[in-house]
């Protein structure tokens, strides 16, 4: 608890300094359109993370999440293209009230499918998403010949890019899922038994936790945070595609592992992802006004990455001994 604490005030020490260097250094990065920016594309990185660091947290991983999300918004396209034009009213509502439950059902079955494969026959975390995603994405890319579907009700459009007091509702939708998984993570048993089997999966078997049914909770979890935030993704694009925001995938693991999430499992917070997304978003935001390529930010992400991972089994190296 204590490294968690010291990692946190690093980041925040971090953060503070950036967004100092970069208000002096960079244009118009301290402006009310460069926050809106920052805010809305956040949110829906937020959302994503979330999904990542609770299957991190148990010693796991999610490579599915991206080809989740994009089949999820998909099928919530097509059925409000399907439904929704020209209807008004009660009409309108019950028809994306449809679509998003439709998008909810296959989030739960790719989720299931995850925990299924994982916790009862044993497959590795990697293999099994890694053979999720192939298959998810081929679904995706096969039903829709990789094209783009567009054209939302207001509604679906002001959850991505709609404000609330001058606050982008995303931020809020981002919000309401980050406290209470907090709050699950810290103060119900289910949320300890996550932290105890990313810190000894056999201990905590042999202690009398059903693993494998909290092993099969987290990767539904994991894929229904994925379904939030692919309808916040595709209301801020007001399109879906199969290959939307792959490189999501890496600033997932990099921001749970840079903000303190072990990458072995069994400890970390929410608060250390929210301060490492924040970070992550200001390097961003001022690499692009400074007109770097999104190429060099990518490569620049995964050096990052590299060196946040080793720090961590340095750490870790260093906790055991």
């Amino acid at each position: 608890m204590n490294m968690l604490r010291h990692t946190n005030a690093q980041l925040a020490v971090l953060l503070v300094v950036l967004f100092i260097v970069f208000s002096l250094g960079v244009d118009r990065f301290f402006s009310i359109e460069s926050a809106w920016s920052m805010a809305i594309q956040v949110s829906g990185l937020g959302i994503l993370s979330l999904a990542m660091m609770i299957t991190l947290l148990k010693g796991g991983i999610n490579l599915s999440l991206i080809a989740t999300t994009n089949l999820c918004s998909l099928t919530m396209a097509y059925v409000m293209n399907l439904l929704t034009p020209g209807a008004e009213g009660l009409t309108l509502t019950g028809g994306i009230v449809v679509a998003l439950g439709c998008g909810a059902i296959v989030a739960a079955v790719i989720g299931a499918l995850n925990g299924y494969v994982i916790a009862y026959l044993h497959v590795s975390p990697i293999l099994a998403t890694l053979g999720t995603m192939t298959l998810v994405k081929g679904i995706a890319v096969g039903l829709t010949a990789g094209d783009v579907l567009s054209g939302f009700p207001e509604v679906i459009t002001f959850i991505g890019n709609g404000a609330v007091f001058g606050i982008p509702f995303s931020l809020f939708v981002f919000v309401a899922c980050a406290i209470p998984l907090a709050v699950w993570l810290s103060r119900t048993p289910t949320g300890m038994f996550i932290y105890m089997i990313g810190s000894n999966e056999k201990a905590t078997r042999y202690s009398g936790v059903d693993t494998k049914w909290v092993i099969f909770k987290v990767y539904v979890m994991s894929s229904m945070l994925a379904w939030i935030g692919a309808i916040v993704l595709m209301g801020w694009l007001n399109s879906a595609r199969a290959d939307y925001s792959e490189s999501y995938l890496l600033i997932t693991i990099l921001a749970a592992v840079l903000g303190g999430i072990d990458p072995f499992g069994g400890a970390g917070k929410v608060a250390g992802l929210i301060l490492a997304l924040a970070i992550l978003q200001f390097i961003s935001s001022a690499f692009n006004l400074l007109g770097f390529s999104p190429f060099l930010t990518l490569a620049i992400w995964g050096g990052i990455l590299l060196a946040a991972a080793a720090l961590a089994i340095k750490t870790r190296g260093l906790q055991r001994r």
